[in-house]
């Protein structure tokens, strides 16, 4: 067994604890680099992460920035688009408007149509009923004036109740006192074409149950005949 007075068991320990202590330093020494290395890869890590988050608000900034554009444009269009829909609903509406004006337009001519043709079929219907009159009182002058010596004669009215041209039957050899004594029944032609009595002289009462008759039968010479007849009542009373 050596003593530790020996020099060299203190050699021998001199040297384990040289080389313990070497191995300590050379162990803190890669710690050392370890820490090292991890606080730069740390560092890196760091600043790549801000760089990271730097770009990040920058972009985002940029972002909220082109939202905050694209809604201002988004209104302005919306804005746009309201005023074009309300000029187009005004322009609709004119459309729509000027649409009931035409169907009203076309109402209006399609009764003209009708209220002309009926007018000229009245004028028709007129001028007919005017042949036929005029056929009558011919008839009613051959019998009449020719055989019965009657006048017919053409007067003008010149007041309200008479206005046109009149017929102005004349009738005689009704009083036996006096053959030539004139008796007279005015008459005429009303704008819906019905014979109008105007008057008579003398004054016969009967006179507007016979024109009522004369309208209703058209028949002229049985007028005239029952005209005379009444005269003649009247002038032999």
């Amino acid at each position: 067994m050596m003593s530790i007075t020996d020099p060299s068991m203190s050699d021998r320990f001199t040297n384990a604890m040289e080389e313990l202590h070497n191995k300590q330093l050379k162990a803190y020494g890669e710690i050392i680099d370890s820490t090292t290395e991890l606080c730069q890869s740390h560092r890196h890590f760091v600043k790549s992460a801000l760089d990271a988050c730097l770009k990040k608000c920058k972009d985002d900034e940029m972002l909220f920035e082109t939202i905050h554009t694209l809604k201002k444009d988004l209104e302005h269009k919306n804005g746009s688009l309201k005023e074009k829909w309300n000029a187009i609903s005004g322009v609709i509406s004119d459309i729509q408007e000027k649409e009931m004006q035409k169907d009203d337009i076309i109402q209006k001519i399609e009764k003209l149509k009708e209220e002309q043709s009926k007018k000229k079929e009245s004028i028709r219907s007129q001028h007919k009923a005017n042949k036929d009159r005029l056929r009558n009182l011919q008839k009613a002058r051959l019998v009449f004036q020719d055989h019965l010596g009657m006048e017919i004669r053409t007067i003008h009215g010149k007041t309200q109740l008479v206005k046109g041209e009149k017929l102005q039957f004349v009738f005689r050899n009704i009083n036996p006192s006096n053959q030539d004594s004139a008796y007279v029944v005015t008459m005429g032609i009303k704008e819906d074409g019905l014979y109008q009595i105007v008057s008579s002289d003398p004054t016969l009462e009967c006179l507007p149950v016979l024109e009522r008759r004369l309208q209703e039968t058209n028949n002229l010479p049985a007028f005239l005949a029952n005209v005379r007849k009444e005269f003649i009542s009247q002038a032999r009373r």
